[in-house]
């Protein structure tokens, strides 16, 4: 089975010449690249029967899949366990392309607006009467790449189906 680590140690060195990748796109690369080898050191197990086992350190980045799947898997575990019993949608906020190069400049400043925009901009459609005059919740995840992994800021937003009415009750939205 080929996992990520083969593609990385394969095609990587020549997507990085091809592509302009910010500082921390090259630090998981590499981290994902080098997890598990000897290039993060390692120790050996000794077993009773005479058998040993070298086992290789792990890169802990967050973008790794064999480090932070099962993180991830308890992340998304945890949020369930937060869920309402109504349905949900989920909506996504894409910065538009033409400014990407902001996000090379000061990601910090523009993630940080990615994520505040689109949390009021949810707020004040769900508190519109012309949609559902409710407030709601959500979950926000921000995203700054995309699958092919290249710039692409976006935030994913899990958002109830419903909310609290201005009297305080439950309100399930509708298609108004």
């Amino acid at each position: 089975m080929t996992e990520l680590q083969d593609i990385i140690q394969t095609y990587g060195d020549k997507y990085v010449k091809q592509h302009n990748l910010l500082p921390v796109q090259h630090k998981a690369l590499r981290a994902i690249r080098d997890c598990r080898t000897g290039v993060l050191g390692g120790h050996i197990d000794h077993f009773d029967c005479g058998h040993t086992h070298i086992s290789y350190n792990s890169c802990r980045n967050r973008n790794c899949p064999k480090c932070q799947g099962l993180t991830k898997e308890r992340w998304v575990m945890a949020r369930m366990e937060d869920l309402l019993p109504v349905p949900y949608y989920h909506v996504v906020f894409t910065l538009p392309e033409e400014l990407n190069r902001l996000a090379f400049i000061d990601n910090a400043v523009v993630y940080d607006l990615l994520m505040k925009v689109s949390a009021e901009t949810l707020k004040q459609l769900c508190a519109s009467s012309k949609y559902l005059a409710i407030e709601s919740g959500f979950i926000s995840v921000l995203h700054t790449w995309g699958q092919n992994l290249t710039l692409h800021p976006h935030v994913h937003m899990v958002v109830p189906a419903g909310g609290l009415s201005n009297d305080g009750k439950f309100i399930v939205g509708s298609n108004k």
